[in-house]
């Protein structure tokens, strides 16, 4: 007859431990699991990309931020003209989620954090679209180059070294009192002299504002503002008095009958000067005759001559004019 085996306190305790350990564990992967969704059904969506910097098969898959599935595979495309799509990226989302995802759905390769790991981020649609089935193509948005960024803050930051070293410069010249602005800084002569000039200047404001002067009056007397307005007012009622209809220069700058009249003036003259250019009178032989103008000149001359005569010795014209009985 076999004899009972009996289990000791120790080995009891021992198989307790490790039974709690395996539940653990258990648990743990199950948690581990639900967390990752490990053990729920997916589908699959495709995706193509120029390229795909940072981003790793397994990589996370999110919707709006949150965890939805994972990069199934990153595989090249055969090479073509078209280089937008050099790679073909296909995810596995949780099939609970695919209301989320329709056909205005956009796909961007995002980071967590700045320089974080990247993900393959889906936002969500909306109602008017159509959900998407498995094996259909998400559209991808524009992605922030993080690369691109960087390469900028380093060309600024360079920038804002150059500008500091220059400013350093500057100041340095400033301080050893070169140029204009040195001087301004290090001269105690020029400081001296802007403020005389400032000096003499409120001395000349003052005499300005001074009342007994001649802008002080200017400035607080009405008297000249008075006589201007004054005077704009006697020259409106001259203008208003000129224009009138019943003044002469308001005649003169409204009724044409001035105008006619010299109009027809010179026209009548124009008319008296080709007659007198075209006809035989007397006035146009005196224009072109110089026979005509020669006997005129030589009798006027001779007249003339006559009268001298006459005057010198007016007896000799008169005798014998008057006879007494």
């Amino acid at each position: 007859m076999k004899r009972a085996t009996a289990i000791s306190w120790e080995e009891l305790r021992v198989g307790v431990v490790i039974l709690i350990a395996v539940a653990a564990g258990v648990f743990a992967m199950f948690e581990l699991g639900q967390a990752a969704n490990l053990f729920t059904s997916r589908y699959a969506l495709v995706a193509y990309v120029k390229n795909a910097k940072g981003l790793a098969k397994g990589a996370a898959v999110t919707i709006d931020g949150q965890v939805a599935g994972s990069i199934q595979s990153i595989e090249f495309l055969p090479v073509s003209n078209d280089t937008t799509r050099n790679l073909k990226i296909t995810v596995t989302i949780d099939r609970r989620l695919q209301p989320q995802i329709r056909g205005d759905s956009r796909a961007t390769l995002a980071s967590l954090g700045l320089l974080g790991d990247k993900v393959f981020n889906i936002s969500s649609g909306t109602a008017k679209y159509s959900v998407l089935q498995p094996g259909d193509v998400v559209p991808m948005a524009t992605s922030l180059d993080y690369d691109q960024v960087i390469q900028q803050a380093g060309v600024a930051v360079s920038a804002m070294v150059q500008l500091t070293q220059d400013l350093k410069s500057i100041s340095g010249t400033i301080l050893k009192g070169e140029g204009t602005m040195g001087q301004l800084v290090t001269n105690r002569s020029l400081y001296d002299a802007l403020t005389g000039t400032l000096q003499q200047t409120n001395t000349l404001l003052a005499r300005l504002q001074d009342r007994h002067g001649t802008l002080g009056h200017l400035i607080d007397d009405p008297t000249l503002y008075e006589n201007l307005t004054s005077a704009i007012a006697s020259i409106d009622s001259l203008a208003t008095a000129l224009s009138s209809h019943n003044s002469t220069l308001g005649r003169l700058l409204r009724d044409d009958t001035l105008y006619t009249h010299m109009v027809s003036v010179a026209v009548g003259a124009d008319s008296l000067v080709k007659s007198v250019e075209s006809g035989n009178g007397t006035a146009s032989k005196l224009l072109r005759d110089q026979q005509l103008y020669d006997q005129l000149l030589k009798a006027v001359t001779d007249l003339n001559a006559v009268l001298a005569d006459v005057k010198k010795d007016p007896g000799r014209y008169t005798k014998g004019l008057v006879k007494v009985f």
